[in-house]
């Protein structure tokens, strides 16, 4: 059966093209035209046979026997003279060959045509999910239209450049990634994050590869090759991830491999002393019987056919699972750790209220803004946005877990966390703005505080709805989170979380994994894959949440959540968990196998034309019940939602900054607006550069 059971390791294996090159269609699977051929000719002999004419018989039911054979037997010798390896095919050569030098033609015309059955629908089965998922490179369309030198051509995808100019009608879909330079538009990204609804986008959004344009006409500005699109990188890493090994599947094949030599031993072994303690013939049927009962060929399959299942369908939906290792840890998960930035929040912070120190005023989000010019962080881009003013910042420094440090026009300047800033008399104005849910960082020049800084990540409006359906699984749902407690238990209590563990630095968050993880049961960390990465990493399973797009988070997270629909998570859980029950009973269903008909054939209670009926409709069982693993079922809809970074240039913002108060001396301290007040929108500055890997303010948030 294939690579997995025929042939050494590395030597068959196919590649996704060669699998969608064995048939489109089952008729065009060349296994399974054979076994029509041989099936029509078994049947034409039993019939010649049965109306007298036993030679012609037995001559159609040899040439059966040789139709059957034609899709294992050449293989076979194949990897016997070049790799030295005996397989599963081996077995079923001898056991044909034997069959036939013993007269049992149509026993051994039977066995080819059930096992090239069987082989037929295993490659069908690869064949049909991985065509599912390269289906995907069919949504890029054949031409895009391109402005170049003020004139539109239609060009292939494969000749647009980085930098070029795509103009994108309405209904059309994207060739490649790119950011939006004038227009403003709905995206449908359905067929890649799995979420029906269109997001709202205008210039200075990203707009990726398949995204069909639902609005008005756009120009986009290519960022990437098509063959090197998000799109087209999904395909390739979700290919390779189908081929990665897990517990399961590793399991199988140290039961598999040395089983094949081993059932050669035993079957020698049974027609040696059969000769020896009585007739040599019947013995020796019996050895070919059990050649055929105890080739592990069902058990081989097991769990790889569940895996390119699963993997292919979660792709389908909007999630990037890492094979079958992945796959497996993700099905037995009992505890998921949620970070709140990003993954329990909108990922859109705005600036809610400034409360400056004495007469500071914009002073304070000027030099805020100076150290979080060059960071990636969500935190910086709502101060960012919070200012039209940036003076230029030197040796900015990040304190992991707590702020940033630096020197603007002569004077030492930190941000960050109240503890690594002292908030002095603004202690009172900190707490009641955490304990309102907003995150409060802290402005200090020359060891003074000059002001706090109030930003509030909206919860995501599904964050209680996943909540409930991960208890629903019997999921234990943690928050872990970098933020003052007061804030961590406000979101807490919104989304239904009751464990909160706040006031943490990466590697806390990291202690906690690891001491989630002693209590008991397999852990899933939820995070934004760079920020998290510690504990991204000590988890059994590390998902990134919002990764469409995000290079890094694709490639180092054991699964990527594309989409930013936080019902994604439990929709995911329970495809993983139901593709690894697929797996223990497929895997159970083999080793039953073989345990049960090894005696049977040995003491002859079944004959050839049983065991192979029995060990094909068995192999037949596994591949179905693993094509079950491909069902999975979309989200259902919600209003559309604005993308989270908006138009560039600056919107009206209002900055919540209080009156002037009494100097420091006095007591005083800045109030901040009524909380009626509505907050300002947060916008991201193109104009002003960011580096990769800068910190952020609040790099533990």
């Amino acid at each position: 059966m294939g690579a997995e059971c025929c042939g050494p390791e590395g030597a068959t294996a196919e590649t996704a093209a060669e699998a969608e090159e064995r048939g489109q269609r089952p008729h065009e699977v060349r296994e399974l035209r054979l076994a029509a051929v041989a099936a029509l000719l078994l049947g034409a002999g039993w019939l010649t046979g049965r109306a007298g004419a036993e030679s012609a018989g037995t001559g159609l039911e040899l040439a059966a026997a040789v139709a059957g054979a034609a899709t294992f037997v050449p293989g076979a010798v194949r990897n016997l003279i070049r790799h030295r390896h005996i397989g599963v095919g081996t077995l079923m050569t001898l056991a044909a060959v034997g069959a036939v030098a013993l007269g049992q033609v149509f026993e051994a015309a039977m066995l080819g045509v059930l096992f090239s059955i069987a082989e037929g629908l295993e490659h069908y089965a690869i064949a049909r999910t991985r065509r599912g998922l390269r289906a995907l490179l069919g949504l890029v369309p054949d031409t895009a239209s391109v402005l170049r030198e003020g004139h539109e051509l239609t060009v292939a995808p494969g000749e647009l450049a980085v930098g070029d100019l795509m103009l994108l009608r309405p209904g059309q879909r994207a060739a490649t990634d790119g950011v939006i330079r004038a227009g403003r538009t709905s995206l449908d990204h359905s067929a890649i994050t799995g979420e029906s609804m269109p997001v709202e986008a205008g210039p200075g959004d990203a707009v990726h590869a398949g995204a069909i344009n639902g609005g008005g006409a756009i120009e986009v500005e290519v960022t990437a090759p098509a063959s090197d699109s998000s799109l087209a990188r999904i395909v390739h890493i979700v290919e390779a991830a189908q081929e990665r090994k897990g517990a399961g599947q590793r399991l199988a094949d140290r039961v598999a491999r040395p089983l094949v030599p081993g059932i050669l031993v035993l079957a020698a072994l049974i027609a040696g002393l059969g000769a020896v303690l009585g007739d040599p013939l019947l013995w020796l049927e019996r050895a070919l019987v059990v050649l055929v009962a105890a080739s592990p060929c069902a058990l081989a399959i097991a769990v790889p056919l569940t895996v390119v299942a699963a993997v292919g369908a979660g792709s389908r939906a909007g999630a990037l699972v890492k094979g079958g290792l992945a796959l497996e840890q993700l099905g037995a998960v009992r505890t998921v750790a949620l970070d709140k930035t990003g993954t329990l929040t909108r990922n859109a912070p705005q600036v809610v209220a400034t409360v400056p120190m004495g007469d500071a005023g914009a002073e304070v989000l000027r030099l805020a803004a100076a150290l979080e010019a060059r960071s990636e962080h969500p935190l910086a881009a709502a101060i960012l946005a919070a200012t039209d003013e940036t003076p230029h910042a030197e040796d900015v420094t990040a304190v992991p877990g707590n702020g940033l440090t630096g020197t603007v026009n002569g004077h030492h300047v930190r941000l960050g966390r109240p503890g690594f800033v002292d908030p002095g008399a603004l202690g009172g104005d900190v707490d009641r703005l955490q304990s309102e849910g907003a995150t409060v960082v802290l402005l200090e020049r020359d060891d003074t505080v000059l002001g706090a800084v109030a930003i509030r990540d909206e919860p995501r409006p599904e964050a209680a709805e996943t909540v409930t359906a991960l208890d629903r699984l019997g999921i234990r749902v943690v928050m872990l989170t970098g933020d003052n407690p007061r804030t961590a238990a406000a979101l807490g209590a919104t989304a239904g979380i009751g464990d909160v563990r706040a006031d943490l630095r990466p590697e806390e968050k990291a202690g906690h994994i690891a001491r989630l993880r002693a209590e008991g049961g397999r852990v899933a960390m939820v995070g934004d894959g760079i920020n998290d990465a510690p504990a991204l990493a000590t988890a059994d399973v590390g998902i990134a949440m919002g990764a469409m797009g995000t290079d890094v988070a694709i490639e180092t997270a054991d699964v990527a959540l594309m989409g930013q629909d936080l019902r994604h998570l439990p929709h995911l859980l329970g495809h993983a968990r139901r593709a690894r029950r697929v797996m223990l009973q497929n895997v159970a269903l083999s080793l039953a196998l073989i345990t049960t008909l090894i005696p049977l054939a040995a003491f002859g209670v079944l004959g050839l034309a049983t065991v192979v009926f029995v060990h094909e409709l068995a192999e037949v069982l596994v591949i179905l019940n693993a094509i079950r693993a491909a069902r999975t079922s979309p989200l259902p809809g919600r209003p559309a939602v604005s993308s989270p970074v908006a138009a560039p240039g600056r919107l009206p913002t209002r900055i919540l900054t209080p009156p002037a108060v009494p100097a420091p001396s006095d007591g005083g301290v800045g109030t901040a607006a009524p909380a009626g007040d509505p907050p300002p929108t947060a916008v991201a500055r193109p104009d002003r550069p960011r580096e990769a890997g800068a910190g952020g303010c609040c790099d533990n948030c």
